[in-house]
């Protein structure tokens, strides 16, 4: 059962066999903050699982792994497992991947006016994207999220960069994983996030230019030629002429 951010159910299942494969998605974010010591930069209530799994799993067998699970915290089972990692993704692919690029938090990114304009166009993207991939995204957390964020005309694109920091101002203390890993001198995992959704749209042909360039400029940071911080963000100038 991986706890992996981006779709890696279907490689792994390819290595491992479908039933053998079980997914879960994690709805909170948290820091290691010392050896052994997580801090949870979510709200508590956010606190839950979410987790299904592929064809040959017996429900014993499922039951067994939600029981360990559910040590910790909720698990909700899921019977669109895709549908809920599409979801994810486009968090961690906005989020988590803008939020690398400026050095900062969630919270970084939804409380900058510009970055709030770039988030709404990457999560476009990556619902262009899922659709065109014949997922249907699950709600994250109650919320309909295709419904609240994609749009289609202006009006509903800045109605869309409103909502932001509403719809994450549980999770605006999440400092990205991949940050983390930045600024302890190892890679990070942006190929798996950001990254998918470029090669899922190359492959359908559906353009990704704001993923494109979170993925170049994080990569740029990976090798010492750009630091993560706020200014980078004017590096999507030119993709919102």
């Amino acid at each position: 059962v991986t706890l992996q951010n981006g779709l890696p159910e279907p490689e792994i299942a390819e290595i491992v066999g479908t039933n053998r494969t079980m997914g879960c998605v994690v709805e909170w974010g948290a820091a290691l903050t010392s050896p052994g010591v997580c801090t949870l930069t979510s709200e508590v209530d956010s606190l839950s699982f979410h987790m299904g799994k592929m064809e040959g799993i017996s429900d014993e067998r499922y039951a067994e792994v939600k029981a360990l699970l559910e040590l910790m915290c909720p698990v909700h089972e899921e019977s669109n497992l895709i549908g809920v990692r599409w979801s994810k993704l486009l968090i961690n692919a906005t989020f988590s991947g803008l939020g690398t690029v400026m050095g900062g938090t969630f919270g970084s990114v939804t409380g900058d006016a510009f970055a709030r304009k770039v988030a709404i166009r990457c999560m476009k993207e990556c619902i262009d994207v899922g659709h065109a991939a014949g997922a249907e995204f699950a709600p994250v957390q109650g919320k309909n999220i295709t419904s609240l964020f994609y749009y289609k005309n202006a009006l509903k694109r800045a109605f869309a960069e409103f909502l932001v920091p509403i719809a994450m101002k549980k999770h605006r203390a999440i400092e990205p994983s991949m940050l983390q890993d930045l600024k302890h001198g190892k890679p990070c995992e942006i190929d798996a996030i950001n990254g998918v959704v470029c090669y899922w749209g190359k492959r359908l042909g559906v353009a990704t230019p704001i993923n494109d360039r979170v993925v170049e400029i994080v990569k740029k940071c990976e090798s010492g030629e750009l630091k993560p911080c706020a200014e980078n963000v004017r590096f999507f100038d030119d993709l919102l002429a």
